[in-house]
């Protein structure tokens, strides 16, 4: 008697696990549990946040933006200067967020910001042993002919790839330029090609190069959304090239020039970036600064003088620092959230990020961001560390600060038959 209760018992829980399975598998998405701050609710919110862009076959953790993407200063009730430029951008590295900005994709020419690409495929080239610092090459008639800003390279005579690299950074020669891309790529042309190649690997939607230098032509033009992405990949992917960038000055033929970024003489935290300036597009500067551990970048682009450039970019930068902090938001590895987990050995699993998260927000609210998460549906063993199971909203006064994947931060695996069947049983209900 008591095998056939045993076995009658069985098929009652088989063909509830059956029914579960069904009743499961059409679950609507409404029935997806949502909390806020740990604590479960009914009512999600309803202006989510895009969900983050990888740029394709990029090689650092960039994220990039696009005109949908929460802008820190709207949280903000002090306002943002209004420097009388075509445009500008203040982005927090730590955290990847815009602090503010203005026309941030209108199409500006670059100048000579334009080597920003150039020096990062130099720099994948070096790191890639394709060429070295202490490589000598023998300059062309090509690059010891470009007009505008040089270095003073001599035609038929050897320079280093190292001297080069200063000569086109810190003195933002032309000729210095169009030396590296002949040696990094063979020819001009084929280097243009690389460069939009790059710009369109990083995300870079509204960017076209033509040519290594950002000289005027009606193919080369960016905006500075699209540069800051750039200046990212700069500081991010080639930290061990990235002291040119604050070096005051380099001779080169006896001649010596220093740093057009003046900023870097200012005892303002600030370690780089780039200067630009043609008559079509005016003075530009990517600046950037550390101060305490945090890093922002400034784009300045269109202003009518140097001493314009960097007293603006000098004022966005104390803006972004004074007016906004950093708060840590989600640890590495630790859990935000433990729900239950069915059919799993344990009955909880833990949810979270692998790597840290960092919010950007005005002083004063560090305190009021909550952090809502959404699972997508019941949570079913078993379930892989690292694996994508919902979203991770961080909300401030009702609006999504920035949105992240909710990972599982430890594996659950999947329980025997009978703690399976037994689970199926207890959904029903």
């Amino acid at each position: 008697m008591s095998s056939r209760r045993l076995l009658l018992g069985l098929i009652v829980v088989a063909l509830a696990g059956g029914a579960y399975y069904f009743y499961d598998k059409n679950k609507t998405p409404a029935q997806a549990e949502t909390t806020v701050n740990g604590s479960v609710v009914t009512s999600v919110l309803n202006n989510p946040a895009p969900a983050a862009t990888q740029a394709p076959e990029s090689r650092s953790s960039i994220t990039v933006t696009n005109a949908q993407t929460p802008v820190v200063s709207d949280f903000a009730s002090v306002a943002p200067p209004n420097p009388p430029i075509k445009a500008w951008m203040v982005f927090d590295v730590n955290s990847n967020q815009i602090i503010g900005n203005v026309e941030p994709d209108l199409r500006i020419a670059p100048a000579s910001l334009t080597k920003l690409m150039t020096a990062s495929l130099v720099f994948s080239a070096l790191d890639d042993k394709r060429i070295s610092l202490d490589q000598m090459v023998t300059v062309s008639e090509k690059a010891w002919k470009t007009g505008g800003s040089r270095m003073f390279i001599e035609v038929n005579k050897q320079v280093s790839v190292g001297d080069l690299l200063q000569g086109m950074i810190v003195q933002s020669g032309n000729d210095a330029t169009i030396q590296l891309a002949e040696v990094v790529a063979g020819s001009e042309s084929v280097f243009v090609g690389q460069m939009n190649q790059e710009a369109k690997a990083f995300g870079m939607n509204n960017t076209s190069f033509g040519d290594p230098t950002g000289l005027p032509s009606p193919d080369t033009y960016t905006t500075v959304r699209d540069l800051s992405v750039l200046a990212q990949h700069i500081i991010k992917d080639h930290p061990s090239y990235y002291h040119y960038f604050s070096q005051p000055e380099f001779t080169f033929n006896k001649i010596r020039q220093p740093n057009r970024n003046g900023l870097l003489y200012r005892n303002i935290g600030v370690d780089g970036l780039k200067t630009g300036h043609t008559d079509e597009a005016g003075y530009g500067l990517i600046s950037t600064a550390l101060r305490d551990g945090r890093r922002i970048i400034t784009i300045v682009v269109g202003a009518d003088s140097v001493r314009a450039r960097e007293q603006i970019s000098q004022t966005l930068l104390d803006w972004g620092f004074q007016n906004f902090s950093d708060k840590t938001v989600a640890e590495a590895g630790k859990p935000l959230v433990q729900p239950r987990v069915w059919e799993g050995e344990t009955k909880q699993v833990s949810l979270g990020s692998l790597n840290p998260v960092i919010v950007t927000v005005p002083r004063g609210q560090e305190n009021a961001v909550q952090v809502v998460t959404q699972y997508n549906g019941k949570l079913v063993a078993p379930l892989a560390k690292g694996q994508t199971v919902g979203t991770v909203q961080f909300v401030l006064d009702g609006k999504i600060l920035k949105q992240e994947p909710l990972v599982v931060t430890e594996a659950v695996a999947q329980a025997g038959f009978v703690g399976r069947m037994w689970d199926k049983l207890l959904g029903m209900f």
